[in-house]
């Protein structure tokens, strides 16, 4: 089966193809197969700029000139898939199915399903949730539609994995009203969260609903879930991706009084603090430099005293929050970390473990350093293990076929 996952966003469009056996493979490593194509869209470009790579290594960029919508760049990127040097089909009619990406299914999905009308006028009524990325993600379906016409589509909700938290966790201490209106926390990032879950079981040689997890996607987004008998009992996004932790330019939770303040004594728009707290906030907001860990580590190490505010910041933060899923997981059995930040800044790691002593967990000053792909980086006398692992959010993606191939044979 050649399965092609589309993974639709606001700033660029990425997508990959892999080719499934009827049954999931029984691989020794644990590791998903390399994908046959991949491409991407950057739409912060102009004009477009896609990038493809198919087998053995043949790669190509294109400047997606004279382009009028998604779907015509779309069109343009699954060219690349059957003709020129990435090509790996013969023609597009060799894909079995499509999985997309959706970043909010709210409540009424909380696990993947086929797509229909139903399924994408659902997707598009909650775009006022998800203003930034379920737009998007329709579009990548519509393209697909598009495109081939009649092809059976399936879609991966970002929240599905966080849907079944307990009331406690899920509700904010906020009027009935506003809950019953659907205010309450979702959370994101599941696919990676569920994806890096599976991943550490293999890796620690023991069944998933035996582990107390501490997960952290830290990227230019970042998030934690507590996850306990297989499923997230706990995260740290909630009704948007802003709550939570400190990221690249998103503040993270704050006093909400802030806003009233602003909006009642400095007449700030609902537009301007929308723009404040997610593109100028965070990392990038406390530095005055950058949201990216690895410019302002640098600038760290060169005396620059706001890179050193905001590090120690984000690290601060991090690490209260890590202890905030632990008791809500009333121990912990695996920390891991993943994302850009995750898996690439060892002084983070090694910065927030030392301050997590108290839960006789240990890293490994060598093992932090050096190494490459998923590894256990604890000390061999750490009560918790430590992990990085390299998320694999399209290969979660590719492997839900599975899982809805499955449900609809037992019925």
């Amino acid at each position: 089966m050649n399965i092609l996952v589309l993974n639709a966003g606001s700033s660029s469009h990425k997508s990959c193809l892999y080719r499934l056996d009827k049954a999931p493979p029984q691989s020794a490593s644990g590791l998903p197969p390399e994908p046959l194509w991949q491409a991407q869209i950057d739409w912060q470009q102009s004009p477009p700029l896609l990038t493809a790579l198919g087998a053995g290594g043949h790669a190509t960029t294109l400047k997606l000139t004279g382009i009028q919508n998604r779907s015509e760049a779309v069109a343009r990127m699954l060219h690349t898939l059957h003709e020129g040097e990435t090509a790996v089909l013969s023609g597009l009619q060799a894909i079995d199915a499509v999985g997309h990406r959706v970043v909010h299914g709210a409540q009424q999905y909380q696990k993947s399903v086929w797509i229909d009308d139903a399924v994408k006028a659902a997707i598009a009524e909650l775009i006022p949730l998800a203003p930034a990325h379920n737009p998007a993600n329709l579009e990548g379906i519509q393209s697909i539609d598009a495109l081939f016409g009649d092809i059976p589509q399936y879609a991966v909700f970002d929240t599905a994995f966080h849907s079944q938290m307990p009331d406690v966790a899920a509700y904010y201490p906020i009027p009935q009203d506003w809950t019953a209106q659907g205010i309450r926390r979702y959370g994101f990032h599941g696919i990676s969260h569920q994806y890096c879950a599976d991943r550490a079981a293999q890796l620690l040689h023991r069944p998933l609903p035996e582990l107390r997890l501490v997960i952290g996607h830290l990227g230019n987004g970042c998030s934690l879930s507590a996850v306990k008998g297989g499923r997230s009992i706990d995260t740290t996004m909630g009704f948007t991706p802003l709550e939570g932790l400190m990221m690249g330019t998103r503040s993270g939770s704050i006093d909400p009084g802030i806003l009233t303040y602003l909006l009642r004594e400095k007449g700030y728009t609902h537009e301007q603090l929308d723009h404040q707290l997610n593109k100028a906030s965070g990392l990038k907001g406390v530095s005055g430099l950058s949201g990216n860990m690895r410019e302002l580590l640098a600038a760290m190490k060169a005396g620059n005293a706001s890179a050193q505010l905001a590090v120690d910041m984000f690290i601060y933060r991090l690490t209260a929050q890590i202890a905030a899923m632990t008791a809500s997981l009333g121990g912990i059995d695996g920390l891991i970390f993943t994302g850009g930040v995750g898996e690439n800044a060892p002084y983070v790691r090694a910065e927030a473990c030392a301050s997590l002593a108290f839960l006789n967990l240990a890293v490994s000053a060598e093992k932090n350093q050096q190494g490459q792909g998923d590894r256990i980086i604890s000390t061999d006398s750490s009560a918790v293990s430590i992990l990085v692992i390299h998320t694999q959010e399209d290969w979660q993606i590719a492997k839900e076929y599975w899982q809805l191939t499955a449900s609809a044979q037992s019925r």
